[in-house]
């Protein structure tokens, strides 16, 4: 088991973690026609949609209760009943995820209440449903903020039924934030390979994948699970669950539903890929795909190619708690040494990892522990860039945001082949940045004629 050291420092000096409400937004905008809705103070809000569209590169849907100094103080219940009713009216969404900020959880917002209000003073909204969730700054980071809207989701959209599969082709997967567009438009083909469907939740790959539209614009989502399907979910034949920290939602989905899960830490590395190729085999009842298998291989073969670049490599990692702990265990397989593992919270799963330590903090943490252990590559978000610059070593951009690259989003780091070409990156980084050994030459070299024309020192 890992230790974990938790953070003594009085202030965040160059901050890892980003705050839950971000990732709370990022779970709705995973769903379809849907516009999120932060109760706070608009700056918040404005800082949070500019680091969407940088790491996006995509328009997003976005709205705050703009609260100020007076609302702060007297009560902002009038900024939600209003701001749900000004979207319901202009925008006429599906859905509305409305989420706290540190600010309104301070004040002591009372968000249930609020809506019952607002259902009560617009009975002609009632087929808007409203998503609450509490998603203060002040604790956790992006992804329990995500996996927080997640489990909000269900508990308000799935309804409790007894178990019937009246979908044997269906199955559900819970999908962390870990997870890229990419990811998730990867998964959802291996599943298709066995015949199967899923309900993603959230589908950010239909989302957020970068696609236009025939209209040209839209105020809501691009895409996403629509609410009709996450209602449908009960009727899965299974659920499966990517990601630890999606553990709570999945816990609740079964006791909604009755539908039988199965749970997987990450999809990265050949033990991780057969394990979820093996349970949908169990699944569909069908053998594994040939071109899967191709898949499989090649992966093989990748790891025969890149071992002599990559095995005794010394990396370190700065992530939230998923995705650290599925490129930990990925590197460790693939014969590389995590010298340094920094996660920008204390969530579950962080013990497990392959490493001896895992420091919880900042990327001044992870800066310090990289020059102390000598590490030879960093995997972190953009803001590891300057990082990576100071210390002579390779960056390896990984997390959110990303936003000094194109087509972040859009790279896959699961399955075989994922997994394939994040080794080929990984060994293509080591290679580019490898640092030739000088040839010796003895103090008594003369050196070649031509070489003594040229005017060639002895080194």
């Amino acid at each position: 088991m890992a230790e974990i050291v938790l953070p003594t420092k009085p202030l965040s000096v160059n901050p890892l973690k980003v705050s839950q409400p971000v990732g709370a937004s990022l779970a709705f905008l995973g769903l379809a026609r849907t516009m999120p809705l932060e109760h706070g103070a608009r700056g918040c809000t404005s800082f949070n949609k500019l680091f969407f569209m940088r790491h996006f590169r995509e328009p997003i849907p976005l709205q705050t209760t703009a609260m100020d100094q007076v609302t702060t103080v007297i009560g902002a219940d009038d900024n939600v009943v209003e701001a749900l009713a000004t979207i319901c009216a202009k925008d006429a969404p599906d859905l509305i995820g409305l989420l706290t900020t540190g600010l309104s959880e301070t004040q002591g917002a009372d968000i249930p209440r609020t809506i019952k209000a607002f259902r009560a003073t617009y009975p002609q909204y009632g087929g808007v449903a409203v998503v609450p969730v509490n998603a203060t700054d002040t604790q956790g980071c992006l992804e329990t903020g995500f996996a927080l809207a997640v489990e909000a989701i269900i508990a308000t959209l799935v309804p409790a039924q007894p178990a019937t599969v009246k979908r044997p082709r269906q199955v559900n997967v819970l999908a962390s934030s870990m997870l890229t567009p990419g990811d998730i438009e990867a998964i959802k083909e291996w599943i298709e390979a066995f015949g199967l469907s899923a309900i993603v939740l959230p589908d950010l790959a239909d989302s957020l994948d970068g696609h236009l539209i025939d209209e040209g614009y839209s105020t809501l989502t691009y895409g996403g699970t629509p609410v009709e399907r996450i209602a449908a979910m009960g009727e899965s034949i299974a659920t499966l669950v990517i990601g630890r920290s999606l553990d709570r939602a999945a816990d609740l989905l079964r006791a909604r539903t009755g539908v039988p899960d199965h749970r997987f830490a990450g999809l990265m590395g050949l033990d991780e890929c057969d394990a979820f190729t093996h349970a949908l085999a169990r699944i569909s009842d069908k053998p594994v795909p040939e071109r899967i298998e191709r898949k499989r291989a090649q992966l093989q073969d990748a790891m025969v190619d890149c071992h002599f670049t990559l095995g005794g490599s010394r990396v370190a990692i700065a992530a939230d708690a998923d995705l650290l702990g599925g490129l930990a265990r990925f590197v460790t397989d693939v014969g590389m040494d995590v010298v340094a593992a920094v996660a920008s919270a204390r969530t579950r799963g962080l013990a497990d990892l392959p490493v001896a330590q895992v420091q919880v903090g900042d990327l001044e943490d992870l800066e310090t522990l990289s020059r102390e252990r000598g590490a030879d590559l960093v995997v972190t978000n953009s803001h590891g860039a300057d990082i990576a610059a100071r210390l002579g070593v390779p960056l390896l951009r990984a997390g959110f945001p990303l936003y000094d690259i194109y087509g972040g989003p859009a790279q896959c780091w699961v399955g075989y082949g994922g997994s394939r070409q994040t080794l080929f990156h990984l060994a293509n980084l080591m290679t580019a940045y490898h640092q030739e050994i000088a040839p010796y030459r003895s103090v008594y070299w003369q050196g070649t004629p031509r070489e003594l024309e040229s005017g060639a020192r002895p080194c």
